[in-house]
């Protein structure tokens, strides 16, 4: 059995070296260890510190595209190398290497689908009472969305089986986290969580400038993503309650045409007129993005099926296909 531990990097050559040298290179239940660097335009020469530290696999951007970008481009490059688990962690060194063992254990066993990290942020004492407060929100949300039980949504200390690998589509520009979890929630894949131990942090965050910033955009993609998998239930909510005020509006209306005031309330007819077509056409929307979402399955059910196919063609030739940048 192959892991791959990825590990996507912007500017990270102060911290890589600390980070590789916690990576356990022989574990119970796996053959091969191996590590791929992402590297995501950094210009402190990141590329070149993986390498001369022995990482085997280097996939570079000539320029920044983002932690979502890199996260997708590990994953595709994993699978094309062979792994059979695949171990995402920071460049940073905030998570503890010597975890992975416990980390891969419940899918060595074939327990689940994919493990998530829990850094049990209520008792981490480098985390601020505002961001754990934040972050225990933020992962009741992704709860109740994904139907999952993962108490650190944010973890981005997180393992995959192969075929989970093969079935994830990241299409944020933000982060992969959440959105990950959402997807993996509603194909019902097994998730399981298990506690592992983080290290203070060395650098503030690159991927926010804020907390405000952090909030809207992950925000923005909790419900792009709910409303990519449950369109009916947004739209039809939604135009639901536009629907219902057309009704409240137009029953007061009639209340005071029955009493004789009726050409008082004009424009509560009006209103309601309105509010009953809008609720309407948004219910219709929900119909249309349903029939989309369906559509949105079968591609990627295909690309899956193109991700297997790729995956027996290099085990053919007997390894994966050169790629830029990539050593």
């Amino acid at each position: 059995m192959k892991l791959i531990v990825q590990i996507p990097c912007l500017n990270e050559a102060q911290t890589l070296p600390a980070t590789l040298r916690d990576i356990p290179r022989a574990i119970p239940g796996i053959d091969v260890v191996e590590v791929l660097v992402i590297d995501d335009g950094s210009r402190d020469g990141t590329a070149e510190v993986a390498r001369r530290h022995g990482v085997e696999h280097v996939v570079r951007f000539p320029q920044r595209k983002g932690l979502a970008s890199a996260f997708a481009a590990g994953i595709d490059a994993c699978l094309a190398l062979g792994a059979d688990v695949i171990v995402n962690t920071d460049g940073d060194n905030q998570y503890d290497g010597a975890d992975i063992p416990k980390l891969i254990a419940p899918l060595v066993a074939g327990e689940a689908d994919i493990v998530i990290g829990d850094r049990e942020v209520r008792d981490l004492a480098h985390m601020s009472p505002t961001r754990k407060r934040l972050q225990w929100l933020g992962s009741w949300v992704v709860r109740q969305v994904s139907d999952t039980k993962v108490p650190d949504t944010t973890s981005g200390f997180r393992a995959y089986t192969r075929e989970a690998a093969m079935r994830m589509t990241i299409i944020s520009e933000f982060t992969y986290t959440l959105e990950s979890i959402i997807q993996a929630g509603k194909r019902r894949m097994a998730i399981v969580h298990v506690p592992i131990r983080s290290n203070p942090g060395t650098r503030p965050s690159r991927l926010f400038s804020n907390v405000w910033t952090y909030i809207k955009a992950s925000a923005a993609t909790i419900i792009r993503v709910y409303a990519m998998y449950e369109p009916l239930k947004v739209f039809g909510l939604i135009g639901l309650v536009v629907f219902g005020g057309g009704i409240a509006v137009s029953l007061r209306f009639v209340y005071f045409y029955l009493v004789g005031e009726g050409l008082g309330h004009v424009q509560s007819l009006i209103l309601a007129a309105v509010l009953l077509i809008v609720g309407f056409q948004i219910g219709l929307i929900g119909l249309m993005a349903d029939v989309i979402s369906g559509n949105r399955k079968m591609l990627e059910d295909l690309i899956y099926r193109v991700r297997r196919m790729e995956l027996r063609q290099n085990g053919a030739a007997g390894g994966p296909p050169p790629g830029p940048d990539r050593s």
